[in-house]
């Protein structure tokens, strides 16, 4: 037989569904508060972008043109570095010489072709910016250093790397040869100044000193 059905909701339910329905109410307020006091808050500011960069790493080699051991340091050690990162490293070749005072002219520790030879290899950076094409060049004369600054021999590395040698002839013959010369006294000062701070700051292993 199914149990009676009941016609009404004794107070203990009754208590019960109260307290349900107040806590319900209190729950509902609690978050609709909540969520509309968030909405009214200012929006906190965005954090500002990361700038990107593109800074190259600077990179400078100093050198004389007809020094063996500043060949082997560039076939050694510049050039593979340089197939590996070239586009992140802004490459320089800087000279080592002595300025002389009684003329504004400069003497080269292996005679004055070595000094036509720096001024012909700073020309090719000059005129043609891109490592890919001055470092190539330069490289291209001292695997026969011996023979800097014969023509022969800077024609044929000119056209190897795609160098206009009449270019290069007009840079360093021009005003007389005094604008080559400025050029190279500029690069010998700029590495008298880099042994001078490298002697007073000894190099880090992400430093390397002039040759000597």
């Amino acid at each position: 037989m199914p149990p009676p059905i009941r016609r009404g909701v004794g107070p203990a339910r009754l208590l019960m569904a109260l307290g349900y329905l107040s806590l319900a109410a209190v729950t509902y307020w609690y978050f609709h508060t909540r969520a509309t006091f968030l909405q009214s808050l200012p929006s906190p500011p965005s954090p500002a972008p990361v700038a990107a960069t593109n800074a190259l790493v600077p990179l400078e080699a100093h050198i004389m043109s007809k020094c063996p051991d500043a060949r082997d340091c560039l076939r050694e050690l510049v050039l593979p570095a340089m197939q590996k990162a070239h586009e992140k490293v802004n490459f320089t070749l800087s000279f080592i010489g002595k300025p002389t005072d009684e003329d504004d002219g400069v003497a080269c520790k292996h005679g004055p072709e070595e000094c036509l030879g720096n001024i012909i290899e700073l020309c090719a950076q000059r005129l043609y910016p891109d490592p890919k094409t001055f470092l190539g060049f330069t490289m291209c004369l001292m695997r026969d250093y011996k023979h800097i600054p014969q023509r022969s021999l800077v024609e044929d590395c000119a056209l190897e790397h795609a160098i206009d040698f009449n270019q290069l002839n007009d840079c360093a013959t021009k005003d007389d040869g005094a604008f080559g010369i400025g050029m190279l006294r500029d690069s010998v000062e700029r590495t008298a100044k880099v042994r001078t701070h490298t002697y007073t700051h000894p190099p880090t292993r992400r430093q390397a000193a002039p040759f000597r």
